[in-house]
């Protein structure tokens, strides 16, 4: 019966973990694209198609970032990857050269439809508050720690 309501209790903490988790994400989310707004300052015509398209975006880069391939890169000791067979790294290797290219034509793609909604200085402003905002959220990361 202990280890019954031990269990219970270690999945519920589990639960309350990943809800946390989600809700942070939410927040940062929600944190970046009123800052992106803030930059752009949109016309609402922009704005009902930019939005969408940035979204999509936005997921699909943070998909990518999150692939097992960069798990596996930035959490591996440099010891299991020398450990690791050629057959296991050659693997690794075309899985890196394919989140490559989905991430250099992610990107790209975003760029060409951008381009049909805002002009090319928003679009310039666009990833300058992407950078601004990044760095700003590291920065709060880093002092949060110390």
């Amino acid at each position: 019966m202990k280890k019954i309501i031990s269990l219970l209790f270690l999945l519920l903490s589990l639960q309350i973990v990943q809800a946390q988790d989600q809700e942070h994400k939410e927040q940062i989310h929600s944190l970046k694209i009123a800052h992106l707004t803030s930059v752009l300052d949109l016309t609402s015509k922009e704005a009902e198609k930019f939005w969408p398209l940035y979204n999509i975006y936005d997921n699909k880069m943070s998909e990518l970032r999150h692939s097992e391939i960069v798990r596996f890169i930035k959490k591996s000791d440099i010891s299991v990857i020398e450990s690791t067979t050629e057959k296991d790294a050659a693997a690794k290797i075309t899985a890196l050269l394919d989140f490559e290219e989905a991430y250099f034509t992610t990107r790209r793609d975003f760029l060409h439809e951008a381009k049909k909604i805002l002009s090319n200085k928003k679009i310039l402003l666009l990833k300058k508050a992407e950078e601004d905002f990044n760095r700003k959220l590291l920065r709060k990361y880093r002092e949060k720690g110390k």
